[in-house]
């Protein structure tokens, strides 16, 4: 298993656990993350959601050669199945970061409650660097977020983050030091034992109910762009770059529309 599963003291632990890959996600690893979220969200003794990394890597994102070979389609897909199973858990989800974030490791963050940064995390969504678009409603989110110029740096750019700008642009609650954010997001976590699970759930509804269909609406549509330009030549240029350590040559492809 490559996501372990398990309750402890109200809360359900989602650990993305596949470190010799930096754990990169894989479409059965999506199905095992859904599976997980559906067991939170039916058991009543589970009163918030915890998702962690390994130390020193959270997730480098997708497994991008699965994906090329077989990309998301439609919204039955693992990997959409699991964007709108977080966008409408209901219940609090709290996040823990150490290390390395990439990606769906960054914009996933953007669904979470409650989100907590080792402060030497480094944050990326390189999206445009592999000829891709951004994904998991980063597009519309993120803007909203840290405006429309600091989101161009990251998502046009690819501009790292660092977890102070996380912090500081409302994306992460706190950073602290790496040996001590899984605790801490714990703790806060197993706070939500203590508050009553109705008004909670109701409560964050009602925060995020203005915009929920139209992210769910921008999830489905970056899903489609993402999927059609995977077989692309930007793509596979982009690619073939980076596991041959070259700087990509994008001049000589042909214009795509």
């Amino acid at each position: 298993m490559s996501i372990l599963y398990r309750v402890e003291n109200g809360v359900a632990t989602l650990e993305i656990d596949r470190p010799e890959r930096k754990n990169a996600l894989t479409q059965e690893m999506y199905r095992s993350l859904c599976q997980g979220l559906d067991s939170a969200a039916a058991d009543d003794d589970v009163r918030a959601v915890l998702i962690v990394g390994q130390p020193g890597i959270f997730t480098a994102g997708n497994e991008l050669t699965e994906f090329i070979m077989n990309p998301p389609t439609d919204a039955e897909s693992p990997v959409l199945r699991f964007m709108l199973g977080l966008a409408r858990m209901e219940k609090p989800v709290v996040a823990a970061v150490t290390g390395h974030a990439v990606g769906i490791g960054v914009t996933l963050l953007l669904h979470c409650d409650l989100v907590y940064v080792a402060t030497d995390a480094r944050l990326t969504m390189p999206f445009v660097n592999l000829g891709l678009v951004p994904e998991f409603a980063s597009s519309l989110l993120l803007p909203l977020l840290a405006g429309h110029v600091r989101a161009a740096d990251m998502l046009l750019l690819g501009t790292p983050i660092a977890a102070g700008d996380a912090v500081a642009m409302g994306l992460a609650n706190m950073a602290v030091p790496e040996e001590q954010v899984v605790d801490v997001a714990r703790e806060v976590a197993e706070r939500f034992n203590t508050l009553p699970p109705a008004g909670v759930r109701d409560s964050k509804r009602l925060m995020k109910q203005a915009r929920a269909r139209l992210v769910e609406q921008t999830i489905l549509e970056e899903a489609k762009i993402f999927g059609a330009r995977l077989g692309g030549p930007e793509v596979r240029e982009a690619v073939g770059a980076f596991f041959e350590k070259r700087t990509p040559d994008f001049a000589g492809l042909r214009k795509e529309h």
